[in-house]
């Protein structure tokens, strides 16, 4: 037996989004995890107390998540499901049935959380994409509607439009890359924060001469003393992992706390080329 065999499961605090929606403190990305290997990891994830799912259209794995959601040992009304509308289905009709899809796809009676992937602003569609999310909303399709890579002048148009504030905004965010502007964007009008590549570019972060000494000093592992930096910014991180060890480890992060010099430290790691793929929403385009 492991040691995060016999940890007890974490008591994972909530993040809440203008309108009351409670965010899990803490993600699980199941980027590239499909299949049967895939869902039995996902399930192991939610046994090990994961309640939020982050998924995609994209992945081609939301019937993995979908099975793994039936075979956790944890009621459905405890997890928030989460899936993501690619670029080439912002039409209206194609955005309404490809959640539609989605939602077949999982073999779940709704998803809880839509986002919108990435605005991909030179097509000019996010605005009747997010409209028709809201939309399937009203349906029961889905529970919640949120975006993903929005800068606040989308965040604007899509508010200015429906009158609906997404309860996330999930970006790029670590700390080679800490989006302190970007982040009081999203709080200035309720949204939360939520981050995907959280480690960044992994192997170069963790072994980054700050973030080990942050880690030593607390006898923790460089990517929890990091996920640890993202929690008391506020922002919710969206880390993948597929074993057991790992998935303990990238949740237990509510045992300990930084000090402000050390958050300090973490944060003063941030580079105007922090961006792991040079992903500017502005400018990039996904399909």
């Amino acid at each position: 037996m492991t040691d995060s065999d016999t940890r007890p499961l974490p008591d994972v605090p909530h993040r809440t989004a203008g309108d009351g929606t409670p965010i899990p403190a803490v993600g699980f990305g199941t980027y590239k995890l499909r299949g049967a290997d895939g869902a039995d990891t996902i399930a192991r994830a939610i046994d090990a107390g994961y309640r939020l799912v982050d998924s995609a259209f994209s992945y081609e794995n939301e019937g993995a998540v979908g099975r793994a959601v039936r075979a956790a040992s944890v009621p459905r009304d405890e997890l928030l499901v989460t899936s993501k509308l690619p670029g080439r289905r912002q039409a209206y009709a194609d955005a309404v049935a490809t959640v539609e899809e989605s939602v077949y796809r999982s073999g779940l009676d709704h998803l809880d959380l839509y986002l919108i992937h990435w605005p991909n602003p030179r097509l000019g569609r996010y605005v009747e994409a997010y409209q028709a999310l809201v939309d399937c909303r009203e349906r029961g399709l889905i529970r919640h509607v949120g975006v993903s890579n929005f800068l606040p002048e989308h965040l604007d148009a899509v508010i200015e439009a429906t009158g609906v504030t997404p309860v996330v905004n999930q970006v790029e965010l670590h700390p080679y890359f800490p989006q302190a502007e970007q982040r009081a964007a999203d709080a200035e009008r309720g949204i939360v924060t939520e981050a995907w590549s959280p480690i960044g570019r992994a192997s170069a972060l963790l072994a980054d001469p700050v973030v080990a000494e942050v880690a030593a000093a607390h006898d923790v592992s460089p990517a929890r003393a990091i996920l640890r930096w993202h929690v008391q910014l506020g922002v919710v991180p969206i880390p993948k992992a597929s074993s057991p060890e790992r998935q303990a480890d990238n949740l237990d992060l509510f045992s300990f706390a930084l000090t402000d010099e050390e958050m300090a430290r973490i944060t003063g790691l941030g580079r105007p080329d922090g961006r792991t793929n040079d992903q500017d929403p502005a400018v990039y385009e996904e399909l």
